[in-house]
């Protein structure tokens, strides 16, 4: 059993990498969001939802970014993606039934950044910054549901 599962989790890094390669190789940095969005639609439903964490991760660092700026439509517009993308990857874990532990450990050091950022800003952007805080919350209890289904019960 421990090594089917080692082979699902090596077969799983490689099909990431496959996606990711490509940039990784051709002598960029980094894929821009646009391509990892694109990525996601095409990916299979077992690695989007690292593809959508990766979103999320770069888009709370914009959204930072943003509001550090005072440019708060950029900054909620970069929030907005981290909302959708966390649920995306969420749902998409909880689906395939992969990657469901890293999902939930990085959306729960996201609500962290999260709350970080929300100390930092104008009580206007707090409001803002406090519902993404909440969704992201729900996207992480549903893991965890999904995770551990006999403790809530």
């Amino acid at each position: 059993m421990d090594g089917l599962r080692f082979g699902r989790v090596a077969v799983a890094g490689l099909a990431l990498w496959t996606l990711l390669a490509p940039f990784a190789l051709g002598g960029r940095q980094e894929p821009t969001l646009e391509e990892l969005k694109a990525r996601v639609a095409v990916a299979s439903v077992g690695d989007r939802p690292m593809l959508c964490i990766h979103i999320s991760e770069r888009q709370l660092e914009a959204a930072g970014r943003f509001y550090a700026a005072g440019d708060e439509q950029k900054g909620q517009s970069a929030l907005a993606d981290v909302i959708t993308y966390s649920q995306s990857a969420g749902e998409y874990a909880i689906q395939s039934h992969k990657h469901e532990k890293q999902s939930e450990i990085a959306i729960r050091k996201m609500v962290r950044k999260l709350d970080d950022l929300r100390h930092t800003v104008t009580h206007d952007e707090q409001t803002q910054i406090q519902n993404a805080l909440n969704r992201l919350q729900h996207v992480r209890d549903d893991l965890l549901v999904a995770m551990f289904p006999k403790v809530g019960k």
